[in-house]
């Protein structure tokens, strides 16, 4: 089947999210669409699904218009779309999944369940999937739920496939396997549309290139381009990728977790008796699919997780049960994951979020009153510094693109003296262009003889980045390799599995 859209526009208010994008995709070829994170990739894709209704354009199929009023219509179009996070219900079988919201029933009245293993088993061994209609969701691995992903728009005759950043979960093995998934598709007949921001992945897999860039397409590409060239229309300027850094020269391990647990609010150990220490002058990255306790792990050293047991040290002073004020007035620099949640008040100026802070004492603060000229000098000098680009110290944290955002994040972190920093997902959600910048910073101030811890779901920042790297799973930690460690055993690590040349 046929997909092209013609002039699609959708606004929301003021925001043009797509402007009058064309895109054509054939039956048996896969058509990435390659844009940063917010150029409006997924949004059009929301509205080819029926999630959302366009102010302007057309959908063809076949040469034929369609009108969708919702994801149903879209479906029985024969569209699926393969979410970036699973719409699947854990408790529920594979089977069950995959007759959700389309339930046959036998002459009693019950529903057919019979029918729905039948058709998990015939997608399966026609695409070699190997997946049990029985097995319940939860307790599948990611990649296999991906898989009953497929399967459910399979199920019901999808033509037309739309993957959205399928890879984002992904171990970098079921990463290959899902690329061969879609070439196996792509034989078959279907025509799919895979959304992405990873050049490695478009690169291998693709056989045409869409680029858009702030709501609108700015070009076509060959698969054959190279990775600086498809970051440069992406981003609109000339991109370095590389990362750049001289091999590290380690001092003391000035920063010492040991036995380290974290407890959930239902008693359960998201983070299991971990074990690890960083050096000065190094840059230890924690790699590992999202949700295997990074995130508490990250935060547990901030002291925001109440419920640890361990030891967490810095320069033999322990951190453990310290408050976040504390922690901060200790030289603990800290980029927490969700900037706009946790790292920002988006209603407050550039400058106010630079002196968050230093914002109970000098030369912020003093007798209690602000100091305005002092607070005006350093937020001029420090959006410079760091190239924030805004219309002013005093525009609205809010107002920012996402890399302008983490910019003040890392401007107000590394503008004072540290004795450690911890960055969780640097990079995530931010154009090329400001990748390249916050590598450089978090580099530099490793150079500066910083211990620095760096948690990221991007393999290709960790490798690009670390000294060492500690892989974790299911709370633990599996191994600490080198930086240079090949991708293929990291994934391996980060699937739980320990190489016989991984010593944990």
């Amino acid at each position: 089947m046929k997909l092209e859209l013609r002039g699609i526009t959708k606004r929301f208010g003021t925001l043009t999210a797509n402007d009058h994008i064309d895109l054509v995709v054939q039956p048996g070829e896969i058509h990435a669409l390659l844009g940063e994170n917010g150029a409006g990739k997924s949004t059009l894709m929301n509205v080819l699904y029926g999630l959302y209704q366009a102010d302007e354009g057309q959908i063809l199929l076949d040469d034929v218009v369609q009108y969708f009023s919702g994801p149903g219509d879209a479906m029985l179009a024969g569209i699926g779309m393969v979410h970036q996070h699973f719409m699947l219900i854990p408790v529920f079988t594979v089977a069950e999944n995959v007759m959700l919201g389309h339930e046959s029933t036998t002459f009693g009245g019950r529903l057919n369940l019979a029918a729905a293993r039948d058709k998990v088993r015939t997608i399966s061994a026609r695409f070699g999937f190997d997946v049990d209609p029985d097995a319940l969701v939860g307790d599948l691995p990611v990649g296999i739920q991906q898989r009953v992903e497929i399967i459910k728009a399979l199920s019901l005759d999808a033509q037309v496939l739309i993957f959205d950043e399928p890879t984002a979960v992904l171990t970098p093995q079921e990463t290959d396997e899902l690329m061969a998934i879609m070439r196996q598709l792509r034989e078959a007949g279907t025509a799919i549309v895979f959304i992405t921001h990873k050049l490695r992945e478009v690169r291998e897999v693709a056989d045409k290139i869409t680029v858009i860039r702030l709501g609108a397409v700015v070009g076509e590409a060959d698969p054959a381009a190279t990775n600086e060239e498809l970051a440069t229309m992406m981003v609109g300027r000339e991109v370095e990728l590389t990362v750049h850094k001289a091999p590290a020269k380690p001092g003391a391990a000035s920063f010492v977790v040991q036995n380290l647990t974290v407890l959930d609010a239902h008693g359960n150990r998201v983070v299991n008796n971990v074990s690890f220490e960083v050096h000065i002058g190094e840059i230890l990255c924690i790699a590992g699919v999202q949700g295997n306790g990074q995130t508490e792990l990250a935060e547990a050293i901030m002291g925001l997780e109440p419920h640890t047991q361990g030891v967490i040290e810095l320069n033999g002073e322990s951190l453990r049960g310290r408050s976040v004020r504390h922690i901060l007035d200790e030289g603990v620099g800290y980029v927490p994951e969700d900037r706009s949640h946790d790292g920002l008040v988006g209603e407050f100026t550039i400058a106010e979020n630079l002196m968050l802070d230093r914002a109970n004492g000098a030369p912020f603060v003093k007798a209690g009153s602000l100091q305005l000229k002092h607070l005006a000098e350093f937020a001029t000098i420090t959006s410079k510094e760091f190239d924030i680009r805004s219309q002013g110290i005093l525009s609205k944290a809010s107002e920012l693109s996402g890399g302008n955002q983490q910019k003040v994040v890392l401007a107000r972190e590394l503008s004072r003296e540290l004795k450690f920093f911890l960055a969780a997902q640097p990079t995530r959600g931010i154009d090329v262009g400001s990748i390249e910048f916050v590598h450089k910073r978090i580099v530099a101030t490793r150079d500066a003889g910083v211990p620095v811890i760096v948690v990221s779901t991007e393999l290709d920042e960790v490798t690009a980045l670390a000294d060492r790297i500690a892989v974790m799973y299911r709370g633990s930690i599996v191994g600490i390799v080198p930086g240079d460690t090949p991708r293929q055993v990291l994934g391996l690590m980060m699937a739980g599995e320990v190489p016989a040349e991984v010593v944990a």
